[in-house]
């Protein structure tokens, strides 16, 4: 598609529905492409560069092994490889990122840093998370729920967010169901809400789409009748003890369990997490929580569920390396059309 060409991926409400849906479009050709051995590289001789001011496993991984699938090379600058931000200013990084590079990938903190680097970038900013969006999870997350139904229209879909709904994957939950008309609960307490204007404008946005946005505290009236339910991590490494015991007493009974499912009325209803997941105690953070707070069989969701569901979360995992390989592909190639 000729308009997402040289573009940023910066944030899902900065597209339009059909852009949207093209990449979830591509990202499935290129699945099937990839697990027939029959991929074309499209990517040659393009360089990447990966900024990771916090790490992750997913993320990293996707984006190098979906630059390499198509033929690119990568450069990765870890947590104090570069300059950013402390002796170059991020404005230079770019400028200087950006006579070398093809691309330019970013995961790290404030937003605004993502928006000063495509700002002052000749070359596409991808978001790998900020603390306010995720969009390459985001998008994974809608091809999941397309491939699991074997749906193409989103619209007949819903999914209900449980848990903190005030993070980065609430908040890109929230412009892709404004976007493309996917019906959306977040069922959290009101603490955890979104900000209120920022979640206005999504409803109004969806409201355009007759499709239907809403926050709730109450778990029955949030799960009822949904596809998915879809939960995330409460709490961070890094993070003081004291949040930890304020968020875990709101929210743990929010965790998603045998009661929640039956809440839903559907009995082939679905799991989403996006991982890393605190649903045993085969973790140093997962167990630490789990004996100081008095917890068993998980945190945000037992582990009796995340075993059930374990198919269609690590399906969700894998297609963060199909997602970002269509953003790729699309923003850097100008006829990418033919597949």
């Amino acid at each position: 598609m000729s308009t997402l060409y040289q573009r940023n991926f910066l944030r899902l409400l900065d597209f339009k529905d059909s852009e949207i849906q093209y990449l979830i479009n591509l990202s499935s050709k290129l699945k099937k492409l990839k697990k027939n051995g029959k991929e074309i590289q499209h990517l040659r001789k393009k360089n990447i560069v990966l900024i990771f001011e916090k790490e992750s496993t997913r993320t990293r991984c996707a984006f190098e092994v979906a630059a390499f699938d198509q033929g690119a090379n990568v450069t990765y600058l870890g947590p104090g490889n570069s300059h950013l931000g402390y002796k170059e200013s991020i404005a230079d990084t770019a400028k200087v990122l950006s006579r070398m590079y093809h691309g330019i990938e970013y995961r790290g903190h404030n937003h605004n840093i993502i928006n000063i680097l495509a700002k002052c970038s000749t070359v596409p900013v991808w978001n790998g998370l900020t603390n306010q969006f995720h969009p390459t999870q985001i998008l994974a997350d809608l091809l999941t729920m397309q491939e699991t139904l074997n749906e193409k229209n989103l619209r007949k879909i819903s999914c209900a967010y449980v848990g903190d709904a005030n993070n980065n994957i609430s908040n890109t939950m929230l412009e892709a169901a404004a976007i493309t008309g996917l019906n959306l609960r977040l069922v959290a307490p009101k603490k955890y809400w979104p900000d209120n204007q920022f979640f206005s404008q999504c409803q109004s946005i969806s409201k355009e789409k007759k499709s239907t946005i809403l926050c709730t505290e109450n778990i029955e009236e949030g799960v009822k009748n949904v596809d998915f339910i879809y939960t995330d991590v409460w709490v961070s490494m890094g993070e003081p003890d004291k949040l930890w015991i304020d968020r875990i007493q709101l929210l743990k009974k929010y965790q998603v369990n045998e009661n929640m499912i039956q809440l839903t009325k559907n009995k082939n209803v679905k799991i989403l997490h996006c991982l890393p997941a605190f649903h045993d105690k085969n973790t140093i953070l997962g167990k630490k929580i789990l004996e100081k707070f008095n917890l068993y069989s998980g945190i945000e969701i037992t582990h009796s569920i995340f075993e059930k569901n374990s198919s269609t979360i690590f399906e969700q995992s894998e297609n963060r390396l199909h997602t970002i390989k269509a953003i790729m592909i699309a923003t850097l190639i100008k006829n990418n059309c033919s597949f």
